[in-house]
């Protein structure tokens, strides 16, 4: 069993029991409220809540799924047997059930016992259950329990837990939600830590492994966290991929398997190491560049907020874990291609965007590499200073905490503004300047502090920053000249046509706006082609000549952001925000002012494309009449 032929079986099984085969959606989701897609059920909430009809958008109630994930919380965990930050989620569906054309439990069920038993041959002896036994009102899933009985599965191996391990909320705050039923599989005794109390959920040992989560969603959360019955009832369920991949190739972890091993034996090449003996190091590198490589592919690109915070931070972490191990000057793009030649047979777009991946991965990784031994050396200062009994040498040495004497809290204050003034200057996330605090057994007693006083220093510079981000951020340079204000509604159709021709990883960067012409700003890291440039006139042009209303409506930001509008400074918002709609075509938050329809527009230009700065492109563009 490899990768590739575990996802075919897994879609062409779904397929022959009656399910739609859905593409994998982005890993930015439409869901406006979260970073990046968690589950596999995301790009369907729409449909599990009954806001939208999934046969008109879908035709059939019955959907499965292979789905790129990416998940944070455990970054620091990545390195053992379980933990990524990308992954792989299968997933099956029936939104909407019905006596005629759904199914609910039975059917769930009946659908994961038979892909374990019958298609990939698990044994059903092996196999354990859990339920949900019922708390907050919400009653014990007794049903599930005779269902799996009738399968085979003895009263004995089925088990109740409770609200944290078998209640599935909601990827955001609000939303569908429901029990689960777990499937545990058994590994045997050799993978157990022999106490006579070992099962299901032991903490000790990996005997019992978690593989497929059936979800029953007949609720939904509401804001204010109770929970009511939703109008319809459905099945989500999930299975982690690589957890999966391992347990059938009877490997350790899925780092062993052929979704990881090409990238270590490539690590084994360039670093003259062996992986046996430098398992840490050559996991958290080989999870971190896979994870780039997907997240750059879906639009993402390197900053110093949100998701492109989070690609900086494992791009850097995985620089860092390759110097320990003697990595090569930029060898994160010779591991990129690795990973793009290992996926592209399922995920053709890894391919298709292998030079912006590359680009991207170089200059982020050649922009860190010449900051990182100086910006190393400051840290050892700082680690130095910290901890005040010993100096902090080249090598490891244990060090011992600091004293109650020293005023914990304050030194921790200041740690964190040191550390902020460290990630100003170097570029080093927070997060991998603590890292290195354990590198040298240095016990930092108030973290929270440390935190708190890093994230105080950051607001700080924002606002001393901001004065001049305003005239930046999209100013027209004389709102009460009409040229002006044609040229700021022009800017709004040529950022919706390059989201179009380019993809999801536009956005805005800058905008400066006068009577004769426009600059627009906007995050891309290649150089756009004559062909592209053409689509987008074309585009602007066509809008323009479809005489589109412009519209003006004050809603809540959240409001905006559910609705699909731009808007990319949240920080400089109020509860209540101005949003200008062209025809169906763009909507973003902002301030105005603008014409009423774009037929007031004469003929748009590009007149130049050049770039801005690493990873942002710059347009200047003028109107006919201008």
């Amino acid at each position: 069993m490899d990768s590739l032929k575990l996802r075919e079986d897994f879609l062409s099984f779904f397929e022959e029991n009656g399910h739609k085969i859905v593409a994998s959606s982005s890993l930015i989701p439409e869901d406006k409220t979260v970073l990046l897609t968690s589950a596999g059920m995301q790009q369907f909430v729409p449909y599990l809540s009954g806001e939208k009809d999934i046969l008109s958008d879908f035709k059939s109630r019955h959907l499965a799924s292979v789905q790129k994930c990416f998940r944070t919380p455990d970054i620091e965990e990545v390195g053992d047997d379980t933990h990524h930050t990308f992954f792989e989620m299968l997933g099956n569906w029936s939104i909407g059930e019905d006596k005629d054309k759904g199914y609910f439990k039975e059917g769930a069920i009946d659908l994961a016992f038979r892909f374990f038993v019958d298609r990939l041959f698990l044994d059903k002896d092996r196999i354990w259950i859990t339920i949900f036994k019922g708390e907050q009102g919400i009653p014990k899933d007794e049903e599930s329990s005779l269902i799996w009985q009738k399968k085979g599965i003895p009263e004995e191996r089925i088990l109740e837990f409770g609200w944290k391990d078998n209640f599935w909320g909601p990827t955001s705050k609000v939303g569908p939600c429901g029990p689960s039923s777990e499937i545990h599989y058994d590994r045997g005794e050799e993978f157990g830590c022999k106490k006579p109390s070992c099962s299901v959920g032991c903490d000790d040992c990996r005997r019992f492994v978690e593989l497929w989560n059936l979800v029953f969603m007949e609720y939904n959360k509401n804001e204010d966290g109770s929970y009511t019955k939703l109008p319809q009832r459905n099945v989500d369920t999930g299975i982690g991929f690589e957890r999966l991949i391992s347990l059938l190739t009877k490997k350790e972890s899925a780092y062993e398997t052929d979704l990881f091993m090409p990238l270590i034996r490539k690590i084994e090449e360039l670093s003259l190491k062996k992986y046996k003996e430098n398992k840490i190091f050559f996991r958290v590198i080989s999870d971190h560049v896979r994870g780039a490589v997907f997240l750059i592919t879906d639009g993402v690109l390197p900053s110093n907020i949100e998701r492109g915070y989070i690609l900086r931070r494992i791009i850097r972490r995985a620089i860092r874990f390759g110097k320990i191990i003697d990595m090569p000057k930029n060898f994160l793009s010779l591991l990129a291609k690795e990973v793009i030649e290992n996926y592209k047979g399922f995920y053709p777009e890894t391919e298709k965007n292998k030079s912006n991946v590359l680009n991207v991965i170089k200059e982020e990784g050649e922009k860190f590499e010449k900051t990182l031994e100086s910006g190393l050396k400051e840290l050892h200062k700082i680690i130095e200073w910290f901890d005040d009994e010993k100096t902090v040498p080249e090598a490891n040495l244990s060090i011992g905490e600091i004293k109650d004497s020293d005023d914990p809290i304050k030194k921790c204050k200041e740690l964190g503004r040191k550390l902020f003034f460290l990630y100003q200057s170097f570029g080093f996330p927070i997060e991998q300047s603590l890292e290195e605090f354990k590198n040298f057994n240095v016990k930092i007693i108030f973290k929270k502090e440390v935190e708190d006083a890093f994230k105080e220093q950051f607001k700080d510079h924002q606002e001393i920053s901001r004065a001049g981000a305003e005239k930046k951020f999209g100013g027209v340079g004389d709102r009460d000249d009409y040229r002006a204000v044609k040229y700021h509604t022009a800017t709004h159709l040529l950022h919706r046509a390059l989201y179009e021709v380019l993809g999801k990883n536009v956005k805005q960067m800058g905008s400066d706006i006068t009577k004769e012409r426009l600059r627009f700003d906007f995050s891309h890291s290649l150089k756009m082609t004559k062909e592209e440039i053409k689509k987008v006139e074309d585009i602007v042009n066509q809008k323009i000549k479809e005489k589109l209303e412009v519209r003006k409506e004050e809603i809540s930001y959240d409001e905006a952001i559910k609705s699909g509008a731009f808007a990319y400074f949240k920080d400089k918002y109020g509860e209540k925000v101005t949003v200008y709609s062209i025809g169906d075509f763009s909507k973003e938050v902002c301030g105005g002012p603008h014409v009423k329809n774009t037929s007031e527009l004469s003929d748009f230009k590009i007149i130049k494309e050049e770039s801005a700065g690493f990873g942002i492109r710059r347009i200047r563009a003028v109107l006919s009449d201008s």
